[in-house]
């Protein structure tokens, strides 16, 4: 049975960073919610395309007010231990943290873009080569780049330094160095802190805070950082099949992805030829 949380719960447990939500997710859930019996599924759905309305939710759900033995990284299950009515009260919450200017949305489009796709790729990987982490790898691809909205919050021309760290990416060079060397912190950084403040599992915001460093984790091959691993190894596909370098770095080469790549794929058992199907198939089913 959920437990009510009054909006003033709500607007406590919320305190400290926060995402900007999607304006048109926004619009669609207060639609949903105005209806005279709004449907919890469809309402799970809108908001797990989110990242912030995401985070929000399981940073409630994993708070000590649920008192849950393992935190959960499913939103569909947060949705159903919330209730309708404490979801409604999350959602009016989110909706009044501020508007966003016009420019804003747009550079921000990117940042959202790209989180809904690598999540639904992410899940559907993670499906196709058997993982056991499914709800965890559709959470990583959401959050994976939550630190980028704070980043542009905080540093005006971020997404021309982001660009250039794209541009700049070699084996030798992360995205994450570029950002370090001209910002002294990186969205990688930004986002595990911003994941830890969701009380993420301890495991996705491991990854976050890695994925720019797959290289060397993918490069070590003794038994250690196996969970980590297979979580960055779907990401990395994911990102890879979405073209996040192109989207969110403006980047028409994959630098990264040439760099680890035959690690990654190595490491999951798949050849060259295996994955170019794989994200064939992926890219079809996705311009339907």
């Amino acid at each position: 049975m959920s437990q009510e949380l009054t909006s003033e719960q709500i607007q406590q447990a919320l305190q400290g960073i926060s995402v900007p939500p999607q304006p048109q997710i926004m619009v669609d859930l207060q639609m949903e919610q105005y209806m005279p019996d709004p449907d919890l599924g469809a309402i799970a759905r809108l908001i797990a395309q989110d990242p912030g309305l995401s985070g929000a939710l399981l940073k409630i759900v994993n708070s000590s007010h649920y008192g849950l033995s393992n935190k959960i990284a499913s939103i569909q299950r947060a949705v159903n231990l919330l209730g309708s009515r404490s979801v409604i009260n999350l959602i009016n919450a989110q909706s009044i943290k501020g508007e966003m200017s016009d420019e804003t949305i747009v550079v921000l489009n990117r940042f959202w873009d790209t989180a809904q796709d690598v999540a639904m790729t992410s899940l559907t990987l993670a499906k196709r080569i058997g993982s056991q982490t499914v709800d965890e790898s559709y959470a990583l691809g959401l959050f994976h780049d939550c630190g980028v909205p704070l980043m542009i919050k905080r540093f005006p021309d971020y997404m021309s330094v982001l660009e250039e760290a794209y541009a700049n990416g070699t084996a030798e060079c992360r995205v994450v160095d570029t950002e370090n060397r001209l910002l002294n912190t990186n969205h990688a950084v930004v986002g595990y802190f911003t994941a830890k403040s969701w009380r993420l599992p301890e495991h996705v915001s491991n990854a976050i805070a890695n994925h720019h460093n797959a290289l060397a984790i993918f490069q070590d091959d003794s038994g250690r950082n196996a969970p980590l691993k297979n979580m960055l190894a779907v990401l990395k596909m994911a990102e890879h099949v979405c073209e996040s370098h192109r989207v969110l770095g403006n980047e028409p080469v994959d630098h990264e992805w040439n760099s680890i790549g035959p690690l990654v794929l190595d490491y999951v058992g798949l050849s060259d030829y295996d994955f170019e199907n794989l994200k064939e198939s992926i890219r079809e089913l996705s311009a339907h």
